[in-house]
């Protein structure tokens, strides 16, 4: 059985409307259906439109990256940090890591920092203006691979 590859184009804002990212200008984000590249409430969405379709999709948190989770708060000594100049907002890869999750500095004492491993989007209602702009079945490389191939995938 074949899974379908979803193309489409995004503006992904916060509930006060603030634009947070969007493919505009960029190529269409391309993913394989059914093995959790995107999350799920916007796949479900997704995966009912046709070609040219446009919608907006309201996620709450928990369809989203989910609730923020206080146990995902990590202090550490101020003297264990890389930069002795961090300041709240600052984001750091965990061990060098590129593809990790980015901590976020939450907070700042003289002796201590406070690291939040939380997805930065979670606790956040979403909402993503969207328009489909291709579907095609997934090639058995694709669903061997477990992603789609070509421009605009995201691995």
């Amino acid at each position: 059985m074949h899974s379908k590859v979803i193309s489409f184009h995004y503006t992904l804002t916060d509930h006060s409307g603030e634009v947070l990212d969007t493919s505009d200008g960029d190529e269409p984000m391309t993913f394989l259906a059914g093995v959790g590249q995107i999350i799920p409430g916007l796949e479900a969405v997704l995966e009912k439109l046709k070609v040219g379709e446009k919608k907006k999709v309201t996620l709450k948190a928990a369809d989203a990256y989910g609730a923020h989770d206080a146990a995902k708060l990590i202090e550490v000594p101020l003297e264990r940090m890389p930069n002795q100049k961090i300041k709240v907002g600052d984001q750091f890869q965990m061990n060098g890591d590129p593809n990790s999750m980015p901590l976020t500095v939450a907070k700042v004492t003289d002796k201590h920092v406070t690291l939040d491993s939380n997805h930065p989007l979670a606790g956040k209602d979403l909402t993503f203006d969207v328009k489909i702009t291709a579907v095609r079945e997934a090639t058995d490389d694709e669903m061997a691979h477990g992603h789609a191939h070509g421009p605009g995938c995201h691995h």
